[in-house]
C-alpha cells in the first residue's frame, strides 16, 4: 500500500496485522480521487488548502493521500490500538506531524471541533449502520463545514448510507437483497428506519465487494 500521487507519491504505508483494519486498496483510492478531481462539482480547488477528516482512519491512507494532493490539514479518528500505531508511523514517515492530528477515540462520540472540515472520508465496518450516525454526531460538534463533501465506503449490497435529499433526480438503482432475504417474509418483521442524516448524492461506484458513494452534506 502506497500514496498514489502528489508530494509523497510512492511513499509506502504500514498496515497493522490481522483483519480488524480493512485498508482502502490503492485502486479504490485512485477511483475516489479521480472522481474528486474530475467531476463537474469537484476539481483541484476541492483539495487545495482543504481541512480533511478521516473517520475510522485505520492506516490513514485516505487522509494522507489528500494531504499529498494539496490538502492543508487532516484529522484522523481511530480507536484500535494496532491501527493507531500504524497510523502514527505513517504520519511520521510522511513528516506531516505538523499538518495532522490523531484523535484516539470513537468517532461516533467526538469532542467539539477546533475547526470545521470541508472533505470527510468514512470507511467504517460494514453493515453496522455507522455512516449516518457518525455524521450526525460530527455535525453536532461542529466538524462539518457548509457544503462539505463526504466519501463513504460501504458493502456493495448495503442500502444507501444517507437519506437522499435529491431522491427525485438521483439515478441510483436499489441494492440487491443479500441471498436468502426477501423470501418467506412474514408479518411483524422489523423494518429498518431511514438513515438519520441526509445529503445530496453526487456519485456512486462499485468496486468488488465495496460501494463508494460521494455526497454533498450541509447546504
Amino acid at each position: 500500500m502506497r500514496i498514489i500521487a502528489g508530494a509523497r507519491k510512492g511513499r509506502m504505508l504500514a498496515a497493522p496485522p490481522g483483519t480488524t483494519t480493512r485498508p482502502t486498496a490503492d485502486r479504490v483510492r485512485q477511483a475516489v480521487f479521480d472522481i474528486l478531481l474530475h467531476a463537474p462539482w469537484g476539481g483541484p480547488d476541492l483539495l487545495n488548502g482543504a481541512r480533511v477528516l478521516d473517520a475510522f482512519a485505520g492506516t490513514g491512507a485516505l487522509g494522507l493521500e489528500a494531504l499529498s494532493r494539496g490538502a492543508d490539514y487532516a484529522t484522523f479518528f481511530e480507536k484500535d490500538r494496532a491501527a493507531l500505531a500504524a497510523l502514527r508511523a505513517n504520519i511520521a514517515g510522511c513528516r506531516w506531524e505538523d499538518r495532522s492530528k490523531v484523535i484516539p477515540r470513537d468517532v461516533t462520540k467526538p469532542t467539539h471541533a477546533p475547526a470545521s472540515c470541508s472533505l470527510l472520508f468514512l470507511d467504517p465496518p460494514y453493515r453496522q449502520d455507522l455512516p449516518a450516525r457518525t455524521l450526525a454526531a460530527l455535525d453536532a460538534q461542529g466538524w462539518i463545514a457548509p457544503g462539505a463533501i463526504a466519501v463513504i465506503e460501504t458493502a456493495a449490497q448495503e442500502p444507501l448510507p444517507l437519506r437522499l435529499e435529491n431522491a427525485e433526480e438521483a439515478d441510483v438503482p436499489p441494492p440487491a437483497a443479500p441471498a436468502g432475504e426477501g423470501e418467506g417474509e412474514g408479518e411483524g418483521e422489523e423494518t429498518l428506519p431511514p438513515p438519520v442524516y441526509a445529503g445530496t448524492l453526487l456519485a456512486e461506484r462499485k468496486h468488488g465487494a465495496a460501494r463508494l458513494t460521494l455526497w454533498r452534506l450541509k447546504a
